[in-house]
């Protein structure tokens, strides 16, 4: 662990520029792994023709494993008391939550379509963030992250056929933003403490019995037979969007400040419609685009006003923990 991973760090200091820059690229380089995990999910699920049940789950098996290898090898020290309670929570966030809810979704989603609904993620990583350090944003903050999320229902219910017609799909999409949101926010903090891939690293090892029985019960038949893409996807899923891409993006919240690093995911939905449209052939209609454009700049202003906006540091939230 280095001093960026260490729990001696201070947001009461003002960042240097060059460490805010570093922070910024580590974030950029998680949200890149990241962007191509709802097509590489379509992929293994529809195209690769596996269960959704054995991908949201089987991918944190895969994880769980690298992560229970590098801690034994590297003898990481164990998380104490109320860490537990907070590693189960970035679990529950980020291992189970999101890419199950998103493979579920996605049986019956377009990638683009899941990337236009989940481009709320970024204002609403920084709710989750502000909300759990115990800042004070201003009255703009909130005006445009509630804009945000209105946009992304509405982008749903237009793309659905009507209010009334909101699918199954689109609320399993809005769980699982919530789900990241809040795994991502006391991620970040834990990362702190812990270190960033040893945060990630506790998270699966807590979460790997809830994951090897949902895995073990998507595969009550046998091992499922999919396609060499799909296999292909499904390892990615494991080894890059559920493990070393969080070694990144930890870091990069580590690094801080949060809200700042969070601006960084404003860029996903935007690859993610470009690898959708790439590696899937999908058609990326204008109504698609100008919904991710609208959803995305709610976000970036919810975050721009964010960190112009007053709050304490994360120093003082620390010490109210």
């Amino acid at each position: 662990m280095n001093h960026y991973d260490s729990a001696t760090l201070s947001e009461a200091r003002p960042i240097p520029p060059n460490r805010s820059r570093s922070g910024l690229l580590w974030g950029f380089l998680g949200v890149l792994a990241f962007s191509f995990t709802v097509p590489f999910t379509r992929v293994a699920v529809m195209d690769g023709g596996l269960p959704p049940l054995f991908v949201g789950a089987g991918r944190a098996v895969v994880a769980a494993a690298l992560a229970a290898v590098a801690l034994v090898v590297t003898r990481q020290a164990l998380p104490r008391g109320g860490q537990w309670i907070r590693v189960a929570v970035v679990a529950l966030g980020v291992v189970i939550g999101f890419p199950v809810l998103t493979s579920f979704a996605l049986t019956t989603a377009s990638a683009s379509h899941a990337a236009v609904v989940i481009a709320v993620l970024p204002a609403a990583t920084a709710v989750a963030a502000v909300r759990r350090a115990g800042e004070r944003p201003p009255p703009a903050f909130w005006v445009a992250a509630a804009l945000g999320a209105v946009c992304a229902v509405g982008f749903a219910a237009v793309q659905g056929g009507g209010v009334g017609a909101v699918r199954p799909a689109d609320l399993l999409l809005f769980g699982a933003v919530i789900a990241a949101a809040i795994g991502y926010a006391e991620g970040g903090l834990l990362a702190r403490e812990l270190g960033a891939w040893q945060t990630i690293s506790w998270a699966l090892v807590v979460s790997a019995p809830v994951m090897v029985l949902l895995t073990a019960v998507a595969a009550r038949d046998g091992l499922p037979s999919g396609t060499t893409a799909g296999w292909a996807a499904f390892a990615y899923l494991g080894v890059v969007s559920m493990y070393l891409g969080f070694f990144a993006w930890y870091r990069g919240l580590a690094i801080g400040p949060m809200t700042t690093v969070s601006q960084v995911q404003l860029t996903q939905p935007v690859l993610g419609m470009d690898w959708a449209a790439v590696l899937l052939g999908e058609h990326i209609g204008w109504p698609t685009v100008l919904g991710g454009l609208v959803v995305v700049a709610c976000a970036a202003i919810a975050v721009r006003s964010r960190s112009a906006g007053p709050g304490v540091t994360a120093a003082a939230a620390g010490r109210r923990r």
